[in-house]
């Protein structure tokens, strides 16, 4: 399955742009796969203290399932004041 992926703020510096395409293994995958997948291709995602991952403009948990034409974005920590 090709993902195409949206990268914002620190997250577009750790994977180099600000779309990225992403290629998974046929069959399910869950957003908790994807963020392993990830991690495992760009280690310094791991360093962030939150990681959320917006599914057709919505925050996704874990579970959810992922198809190919799933608008998929990196949201990274944000701080507020």
């Amino acid at each position: 399955m090709k993902l195409t992926i949206l990268a914002f703020g620190v997250t577009r510096d750790i994977v180099g742009d600000h779309t990225l395409s992403f290629d998974l293994d046929t069959g399910e995958h869950t957003v908790d796969q994807l963020k392993s997948q990830l991690i495992s291709t760009y280690p310094e995602l791991s360093s962030l203290t939150s990681l959320m991952i917006a599914v057709n403009s919505q925050y996704a948990t874990a579970g959810v399932m992922l198809k190919e034409h799933d608008e998929i974005a990196l949201i990274p920590p944000t701080s507020g004041g």
